[in-house]
């Protein structure tokens, strides 16, 4: 819609995609602790899958309007012969609280303050599928299954195309 190179066809750039979206709500001096505990949360899945991945900080010139701090989850793809971005987790502070006016109030009557959220997206699945794809292939074009998914499809050790 719009756009134009290598990224906007096919599987990887979908305009529709299902996702797990990972949000926290914290005190604020927890934040950049939650941060970092987000972030290792998505890291987790990959981790599970044996996929190979980066984790990339914005710089502040490439921060969205609402964040103070946010990281990429990068994948290798094969295909791209590069990393490519599954994940984005991210730190708003006040931001959103602000707008919301979500607050909190401390023990003993103390002022109301603004909460802090962090969002993230847990990975996108249709581009976790196509890492697991391209890095598990097998030079017969069957596609050995990680052991961590083995569970969830009967057992079975690799898909053939026979």
């Amino acid at each position: 819609a719009g756009s134009y190179g290598r990224d906007t066809r096919g599987i990887y750039r979908q305009h529709q995609f299902e996702k797990v979206e990972l949000v926290k709500v914290t005190l604020p001096e927890n934040s950049y602790d939650e941060l970092e505990s987000l972030t290792r949360d998505a890291e987790s899945v990959l981790q599970k899958l044996g996929l190979h991945y980066r984790v990339v900080e914005h710089c502040t010139g490439d921060l969205g309007f609402t964040c103070a701090k946010s990281y990429d989850v990068e994948v290798w793809l094969p295909s791209y012969n590069e990393f490519k971005e599954i994940s984005s987790c991210s730190n708003c502070t006040d931001f959103q609280a602000r707008r919301a006016n979500i607050r909190f109030r401390r023990a003993g009557g103390a002022k109301p303050e603004f909460v802090h959220t962090l969002n993230g997206s847990g990975l996108a699945v249709g581009r976790t599928w196509i890492a697991v794809l391209e890095n598990y292939q097998q030079a017969d074009g069957s596609v050995v299954i990680p052991e961590v998914l083995r569970g969830y499809m009967g057992g079975l050790e690799r898909i053939t195309f026979d």
